[in-house]
């Protein structure tokens, strides 16, 4: 192992770390179900699903077995002038699932390019048909949806991005209406939203092309949820302008609210959905845009300068297209959205116990997602991504065998699909034992 830590600290950056100061990785050899191993043999129950793309858990044989098939007959191809089964299944897939005119899929690599290839149709879709003074978007305070240049720019609310403000396009802020359980105030904190929605498209509505959201939670902007009556009086009201409604569903979809896609709970329909993460149940890196196809029309012409000009060299990976068509069907065969059911049961059954300590606060679940906030005063409830105490709760988790990462004061359990009961009661009683270190 120090070998390859040693190697590991010699070439590698990883992702949102302060190497100065943050511990030494874990060095792992394998994964099987909802369960990571190191090097030693130590098991590690991975309870947040691998930054929420693990589903039907690791190393799903089916999985394995699809991608082997389709490793044997073609790897890759440009997409561009080309097309194959995998990518034609899926599609056709997600837009019978998604229903509707949502029938355009673009494909991309990860959650960060879906909602750039999003943000750049809605202000392409204006340019095309004349109204070019649309060049502005409306996001949500809190709202995280990537790390390319558009999705800084809509995930500005979440805090991460201050250092490239000046670099990002222009973006309003509106409240995000959030709730938990025992939550008397939320009528009131939703039409506080909405009233700010409604000032801003009066004040800038005319330049506004699209608003996004994430229905029902929002991720790494601290796990807020939010009732689906809310989502659907914002698609409403931004409907009643004229403004194209954009759903980031890269967390939430997939069965993490409960529902394939978080937005069937709420009664309404955007004009374009992001996918990724559980798209490919973990295995590959896979992203799609679905777009209403009224919008595709906007992009028809007799020359290519009303075309999207826009592309990735894995677009349409027939490997990742091939494990996607596999993890979809996996949902029926498994019964996969009733063990979600159970899953959201036994969170339920938890959180009294969460309602009831001292130390938390905001205690909410939806589907197979547990959240709530640790309480030691305003310093850490307004405490950064990660603040000292946040650290120190990673780290004690993890020399319990859990791979539980707060974000901030919010501690939170995404698990995969597979988790069993028992693996689940110990993360119950591992969480209560980091709230003694709060």
């Amino acid at each position: 192992m120090n070998d390859l830590i040693s190697r590991d600290k010699e070439f590698i950056w990883h992702p949102f770390t302060q190497h100065k100061t943050e511990c030494e990785p874990i060095a792992l050899s394998h994964a099987k179900d909802a369960s990571l191993f190191d090097i030693d043999g130590n098991e590690i129950i991975d309870l947040i699903s691998s930054w929420w793309t693990i589903t039907h858990g690791h190393s799903h044989p089916a999985i394995n077995e699809a991608m082997m098939s389709q490793a044997n007959k073609m790897s890759h191809v440009m997409f561009s002038g080309f097309t194959h089964e995998p990518a034609v299944q899926i599609a056709e897939s997600l837009s019978n699932h998604l229903g509707g005119n949502l029938s355009k899929v673009f494909f991309s690599d990860n959650g960060s390019t879906s909602v750039e290839v999003a943000l750049k149709v809605a202000y392409q879709y204006w340019q095309n048909k004349g109204e070019t003074q649309r060049t502005n978007f409306i996001a949500f305070d809190g709202a995280y949806h990537g790390d390319t240049f558009g999705a800084m720019a809509v995930g500005k609310g979440s805090g991460f991005f201050t250092s490239f403000d000046e670099l990002l396009c222009q973006v309003h802020t509106v409240p995000y209406g959030e709730t938990w359980i025992g939550d008397n105030e939320v009528q009131s904190r939703e039409d506080t939203a909405i009233a700010a929605l409604q000032k801003t498209i009066e004040e800038h509505g005319n330049s506004i092309a699209a608003i996004i959201m994430e229905p029902l939670f929002q991720g790494a902007g601290g796990m807020k949820f939010c009732r689906p009556l809310f989502v659907k009086r914002v698609v409403e009201t931004a409907r009643a302008a004229g403004i194209l409604v954009i759903f980031d569903e890269i967390a939430t979809g997939f069965g993490r609210t409960g529902s394939l896609f978080a937005h069937q709970q709420c009664d309404v329909k955007p004009d374009m959905i992001c996918l990724s993460k559980g798209l490919t149940a973990g295995t590959l890196p896979l992203s799609v845009t679905v777009i209403d196809a009224h919008i595709f029309d906007a992009f028809l012409g007799d020359d290519f300068s009303t075309a999207l000009a826009h592309g990735h060299s894995f677009t349409g990976n027939p490997l990742a297209c091939a494990i996607a068509n596999r993890s979809l069907a996996l949902f029926e065969e498994e019964q996969t959205l009733a063990r979600i059911k159970t899953i959201e049961a036994s969170h339920r059954q938890f959180a009294n116990d969460l309602l009831s300590h001292s130390k938390v606060k905001r205690v909410r679940v939806c589907g197979s997602l547990l959240a709530f906030d640790f309480d030691e005063g305003d310093a850490v409830a307004e405490g950064s991504y990660k603040s000292e105490t946040s650290l120190k709760l990673r780290d004690f988790f993890l020399a319990e065998g859990l791979n539980i990462r707060p974000l901030g004061p919010v501690v939170y359990l995404m698990p995969p699909y597979s988790i069993t009961p028992g693996q689940l009661s110990t993360g119950y009683e591992g969480l209560l034992k980091g709230l003694e270190l709060v």
